[in-house]
């Protein structure tokens, strides 16, 4: 009963597994799942509405399955952006052609149509996952790694090395932490390239992201210290070096995992609000997060809502991150 329970429970973590490898895997892979680059514009085709994508095909009174095709769309109204599918001709989706996952020679394929600059919005959404997933990984990874290594020294060593790190720490996580943020992003220059944006907010949101889990590891420490293979380990001559390398940091890693795990997530909103706000990856490079700030317009939104993609995307991860993180958990 217990073992079918526990069978039952890691079914939504293997869904939430296989998503985010999805996710992830378009991520790495953007240049071959998105059809254009998100660079790309197209000033004829301005918030052009998702292509529909045609799998059957009536004949002879039977229906018969067919390569998926598409019809190009006209622009019929400039100003009120109205388009109209010209059923003239039909043009198939080829896969793996190209160098690309699928594509439309001849009419162009918009999954999930196209921005104000008619840049698709589909492979805007792959190439800002590159960012938005990956700097959560990589704070969370950095600030884990500060908090571990400081954790560790304050619970071992005690003494003068404890109070200095405590009071650091009580000092970083008593700073208000978006405010902190958005005062910091505001001194990264305007004109520096996306990459070096990037490094800067993996660096601020690393910086103040360790305190907490350190505090945390030292009280583990604190414990495990005590424990029989630790006085063993001191007592055969082992170094406190060796001792936290071999003994200590080894057993906290459990912990650490399943920390990560539930922490990626905020960093991923801290991204993403601070590129909504304009003071993160600016245009015309793209993350989930300035993407959604054009979301922002209510009415640009009634008539686009395509454009909320990026932000479901960001909540279907962090949801999966927050349901494999329980599932260690417990």
């Amino acid at each position: 009963m217990s073992m079918r329970g526990q069978r039952k429970s890691g079914v939504p973590a293997a869904a939430a597994g296989v998503v985010l490898f999805i996710f992830y895997a378009c991520a790495i892979f953007a240049g071959f799942v998105a059809p254009y680059s998100y660079k790309l514009q197209d000033r004829t085709i301005p918030d052009e509405p998702p292509t529909a994508v045609h799998i059957t095909v009536r004949e002879d009174g039977r229906t018969r399955l067919v390569r998926p095709y598409v019809y190009r769309y006209v622009l019929t109204d400039v100003h009120s952006q109205t388009y109209r599918e010209i059923r003239d001709k039909r043009y198939p989706v080829r896969f793996f052609s190209g160098g690309k996952l699928f594509s439309v020679p001849g009419a162009g394929i918009h999954l999930l149509g196209t921005d104000p600059l008619g840049r698709d919005y589909f492979s805007m959404l792959v190439y800002g996952g590159r960012i938005s997933l990956f700097i959560g990984l990589i704070g969370a990874g950095i600030s884990f790694a500060i908090g571990i290594v400081l954790g560790t020294l304050s619970g071992y060593f005690g003494g003068i090395v404890d109070t200095l790190i405590m009071r650091l720490t009580e000092v970083i996580m008593s700073l208000p932490t978006f405010y902190f943020l958005l005062t910091l992003a505001v001194i990264i220059p305007a004109g520096v390239s996306s990459s070096v944006t990037f490094m800067l907010i993996v660096a601020i949101l690393s910086l103040i992201g360790w305190a907490g889990f350190a505090r945390v590891i030292r009280g583990m420490v604190l414990s495990l210290r005590e424990r029989d293979f630790v006085i063993a380990s001191k007592a055969y001559g082992d170094s406190a070096y060796g001792i936290m390398r071999k003994q200590l940091i080894p057993n906290l890693m459990y912990y650490t995992i399943v920390s990560i795990t539930l922490a990626v997530p905020g960093y991923i909103i801290s991204e993403s609000a601070l590129s909504m706000l304009g003071l993160g990856i600016r245009a015309p490079d793209v993350s989930w997060g300035n993407m959604l700030s054009e979301a922002t317009n209510i009415q640009a939104l009634m008539s686009r809502p395509w454009m909320l993609a990026s932000g479901v995307c960001i909540v279907v991860t962090i949801l999966c991150l927050n349901v494999i993180g329980d599932y260690l958990r417990s």
